[in-house]
This record gives C-alpha cells, sequence and structure tokens, in this order.
C-alpha cells in the first residue's frame, strides 16, 4: 500500500503527520534520535502512527508516493537524495500546508518574512497590527505554531503572517506568498548551505510565485540582495534612505517614520520614540511590517496604534531581571553572530555576555569591535568553545561549558551596573531542542538569582 514518510519528529514533523493521518493517508515517521521524547510518542499515539527510530532506512522508498521532509534535515543526506533518484516528491511541511490552505479556498492570503535576523519580530509584529486593524491574522511557520497547524485551526479570511527560514525555503514548489519580504543578508547557516551566495539564494524563494499583484519588499540600502529574484511582485523599499520605489516606508532624519503610497502621497506613522521596541534594527523591523500590513488591509490609523503598543517577542534582548544594581537580559533568539552584534549594540554595558552552543561555521570576530569599551567578560559554554576560544580568547572570559553552570557563573561574577546578557551567537541543540527552551531555562536560573 502507498505511503508517506515524513522525515523528522520535530514539530513541524509532527504537525505533518498528524494532518495526514487525519485524512486516512498511510504515513510512516522516522527519525535519526534513538530515544523518543515522552511528548514525541504521545503525539503519534492517537492516530497509531509507526515511527523508526535511529536511523533512515532505505525500505520505507518502497511503494512511497512523497516525502515530507523536516526544515532540520538536508535535502542532501542519502534518504532524501534516493527518493529524488526514484522520482519520489520530496517536499517539507510549508508546501504541504500550502497545498491545504489553497484548496480551501476560502479567501485567506499569505504574508511572509524570511532575512538572516529579525524575521520573528516582525512577523510577531506584522500578525499584531493586522489584528489592530481588525482583520483575522495568526503568526506562524519559523515563529510559533507550525503552519500546517494554523491552516487547520483558522477559518476563512485569514492572513497568515508566516516566518520562513532558509531551510523550509529549500523544498517548497507551488508556494505563493500574496506579500513576502526579504529583511537582510549576513553569514549564517553556511554549514548547511555552503556559501553566502547558496543561502541568498534559498531565501530568494520566498518570491518565486509571486505575481503583478503581490508585494515584494526589500531593503532601500540593499536591493541587490532581491532585485534578481524570481517572481514578478511589485518592489516596495523599507530603510533609512530616500525611497526609490514609490511604495516604500523609511525613517527620515528626525526619526519619523513615514509610508509613502504608489501615488507619491507620504504619510507619517509616528516618531521613533514611540516604539516599545529599542534599537535601529526594530525600526527596520517596523517599516517591513508597515509595508505588508498595508498590503494585507491594515488603515495607517490601526499601523500607528499597533506600532505604539506592540510590546516585543520573548527571548529577544527581554528584560527578566535585577539584582544588587545587576541587570539579566534574555536574548536566546540570538542564534548568530550577527543578532548578537545587535543584542550588543542594544544595551550600554558593562556587559557579561553568555557565548555559545552550536557552531554554524561563520566565526566570531565580528563581536570584537562591538565588544570594546563594553566588556566585563565572556563566559564560553557548549559545543562551540574551540571555535569561540580561536577567536576570541585573548579577550576576559571563563569557560564553563554547562548551561546551567555557565549562567550562575555569569551573575554571580557580575558586579553592579553590569548586564548579564545570553546572546549565544550559536544554535541551541547542543543542550536545548530550541531557542525558546534554551531562553525559558536562562530566566529560570535568574529567577533563582533574584529570590535567593
Amino acid at each position: 500500500m502507498a505511503r508517506t514518510v515524513v522525515m523528522g519528529a520535530g514539530k513541524s514533523g509532527l504537525a505533518a503527520a498528524c494532518f495526514l493521518a487525519s485524512r486516512n493517508t498511510e504515513v510512516v515517521v522516522t527519525d535519526s534520535r534513538m530515544n523518543p521524547s515522552e511528548a514525541q510518542l504521545q503525539a503519534l499515539l492517537p492516530n497509531r502512527i509507526p515511527a523508526v527510530w535511529g536511523d533512515h532506512p532505505l525500505s520505507l522508498l518502497d511503494a512511497c508516493t512523497e516525502v515530507i521532509l523536516s526544515p532540520g534535515i538536508s535535502p542532501r543526506i542519502p534518504f532524501a537524495l534516493e527518493a529524488v533518484n526514484r522520482g519520489i516528491p520530496v517536499i517539507g511541511e510549508i508546501e504541504l500546508a500550502h497545498r491545504a490552505l489553497r484548496a480551501k479556498d476560502d479567501g485567506s492570503c499569505i504574508l511572509a518574512i524570511t532575512g538572516t535576523n529579525g524575521k520573528s519580530t516582525t512577523t510577531d509584529l506584522l500578525a499584531h497590527l493586522l489584528n489592530r486593524s481588525g482583520l483575522k491574522a495568526v503568526a506562524c511557520g519559523n515563529l510559533g505554531k507550525p503552519f500546517l497547524q494554523a491552516v487547520e485551526e483558522h477559518g476563512p479570511g485569514t492572513t497568515y503572517a508566516l516566518e520562513l527560514s532558509s531551510y523550509q525555503l529549500e523544498t517548497i514548489q507551488e508556494f505563493h506568498a500574496e506579500g513576502a519580504a526579504f529583511l537582510n543578508l549576513t553569514p549564517d547557516h553556511l554549514a548547511r548551505h555552503g556559501t553566502l551566495e547558496a543561502y541568498r539564494q534559498a531565501k530568494l524563494r520566498i518570491f518565486e510565485r509571486q505575481t503583478e499583484q503581490d508585494l515584494r519588499v526589500l531593503p532601500s540600502s540593499h536591493l541587490e540582495w532581491g532585485t534578481d529574484a524570481p517572481g514578478r511582485g511589485a518592489i516596495a523599499t523599507f530603510g533609512w534612505d530616500l525611497p526609490v520605489f514609490m511604495t516604500a516606508a523609511f525613517c527620515g532624519s528626525d526619526g519619523m517614520l513615514c509610508a509613502r503610497n504608489p501615488d507619491g502621497l507620504i504619510a507619517e506613522i509616528l516618531h521613533r520614540s514611540e516604539l516599545t521596541i529599542p534599537g535601529d534594527h526594530n525600526v527596520e523591523n517596523a517599516l517591513a511590517a508597515l509595508l505588508l500590513a498595508q498590503h494585507g488591509g491594515a488603515s495607517l490609523e490601526a499601523i500607528r496604534e499597533g506600532l505604539r503598543t506592540y510590546p516585543g517577542l520573548a527571548h529577544r534582548i527581554a528584560f527578566c531581571g535585577e539584582k544588587n544594581g545587576v541587570q539579566a537580559y534574555n536574548d536566546s533568539k540570538g542564534t548568530n553572530v550577527d543578532a548578537t552584534v545587535i543584542a550588543i549594540r542594544a544595551l550600554e554595558g558593562p556587559l557579561v555576555l553568555l557565548l555559545g552552543g552550536t557552531d554554524k561555521g561563520s566565526g566570531y570576530l565580528p563581536l570584537r569591535e562591538e565588544l570594546e569599551g563594553k566588556l566585563h567578560k565572556l563566559v564560553f559554554l557548549g559545543e562551540a568553545i574551540p571555535q569561540l576560544e580561536r577567536d576570541l580568547g585573548d579577550l576576559p572570559h571563563d569557560v564553563v561549558p554547562n548551561f546551567d553552570e555557565a549562567v550562575r557563573h555569569a551573575l554571580c561574577l557580575a558586579r553592579n551596573r553590569d548586564q548579564v546578557l545570553l546572546s549565544p551567537a550559536c544554535a541551541s541543540f547542543d543542550q536545548f531542542n530550541n531557542f525558546e527552551e534554551r531562553g525559558e531555562r536562562f530566566e529560570a536560573l535568574v529567577k533563582e538569582w533574584v529570590k535567593s
């Protein structure tokens, strides 16, 4: 009997498996982890979904009609390549969810966001702006719940504010977003993509199926990142420069966020000081979200109010405790060097900075300049310790491999007016399942420290 194979038992893989099983598709899950968690087993139990743990045996491809690949698994692993060689389609959960959504034909639309940094904040903010305008919107994808789960839970006329990583974009085929933004590009995930150009090309797939009625949002300072993108979406820009294209959002030298419509009319939205999320990077995030929200039907007044009231995203430079003049900040979402640079710039210091986790292969030298005049001490942790020692080992630092011990050590050595910052510049997978779990553990340890 024909079956679908789902590779990977993470959030998106489990969502895909349960979705298919609920529609009477024979499905089997395969995961390289030898020992599944209780949560994984419980997710598979209601639909009696079989699973193979610890391996991806090629025998599963016999009588297989489709492979659903989780984003954390490279399309270039032997199992996926063999599927392609046999003519078996290999797609991801995003493509499966898009197929389910378009089959509904219920007036819903997709506003998608990619980029190296800022995409989670921009996605969450976009949903907030749309909801403030009375529109039904949900943030999903690489942020929060899987896209497929969101499609199942929400009804007609929903706007899906969809965060997409390069990994998720590698396996799309017919995916089409009515509006899409490419926020920025810095070296990341090079261990997977190989080169910065290959990484960029993966990101550009977000525009692949766009028509003239759709919107392509690009940073005005780096139009070259996306002007050669596939698709035919109308270009809109965001940034600090005077806009080249008629549709644009920009922040002037006076700090006023403005929007210009296709007729050339400029509307002042609000001053940057009214934003509750700090930093130049969040001004850019707000401008990109503004353009997509307008395209999705939000009014300028609702956008203005939404920007004033947006509280920010968990695990992104989030204050989480203070004691004896020492402040602690959770930036677990800082999973690459550029994100950590942004976090360092956002705080005044002196900093006790926790770095480490799963190394991504891009190097940590850019942190040196940002830390000059701000650093009290670095704390290196996790699998990336050798790479951190290589690039930053001459700076004041301690090495504490275990996460809990490293956090406690950082809080203990901090002095009055220091800021303890978890911004690891690394993925979390050496000691945690995801950055959220890492951030929650940091906040729990900070609470213990405050009470002690």
